[in-house]
């Protein structure tokens, strides 16, 4: 190989490693988790870099109903609420299954204002998060206990 192209591919190799990182579920969790709206427009951001898939947009979906409850005035608040409802909806819709996006939908819901009346899918979803839990990966497993240590409706006890 000439030195040329190898220091041309040595260059794309490295440079791609960081903007293909993906981002990881602790990175995410702590930013929704979080009381910074920074840091979740910071993730948002991120997000929006990365190739769409259905779970980025669960992750927006929630990310946007939490960002929700940081901006000014009841419409800009219902409006963004309501747009990170439908893409988390919409993945829940297309993978009715998956116990990581019931888990985002239980915690916005145990955790919105009762006004919004986002609250019908509880027990739902905390049924499907205890059924397919065993088959979560490791990290999730422990952000969802961390969860359950202090909610109200899916409790550490519950869990496999």
């Amino acid at each position: 190989m000439k030195p040329a192209t190898f220091f041309i591919f040595a260059f794309l190799m490295a440079f791609s490693s960081f903007i293909g990182r993906e981002i990881g579920k602790d990175e995410f969790y702590k930013a929704f988790s979080g009381k910074s709206e920074a840091e979740i427009d910071k993730m948002i951001a991120r997000l929006e870099q990365e190739k769409s898939s259905s779970l980025v947009k669960a992750y927006q979906g929630a990310l946007y109903m939490k960002k929700s409850g940081f901006v000014k005035g009841a419409k800009t608040k219902i409006k963004m609420f309501k747009k990170g409802a439908g893409l988390l909806e919409e993945q829940i819709a297309k993978k009715t299954d998956n116990a990581e996006y019931r888990f985002l939908r239980l915690a916005v819901q145990e955790n919105a204002p009762k006004i919004l009346k986002y609250d019908k899918d509880l027990n739902t979803d905390k049924r499907v998060i205890i059924e397919g839990y065993k088959t979560l990966d490791p990290d999730l497993k422990n952000i969802i206990k961390s969860y359950a240590a202090s909610s109200e409706i899916i409790k550490i006890n519950d869990l496999p």
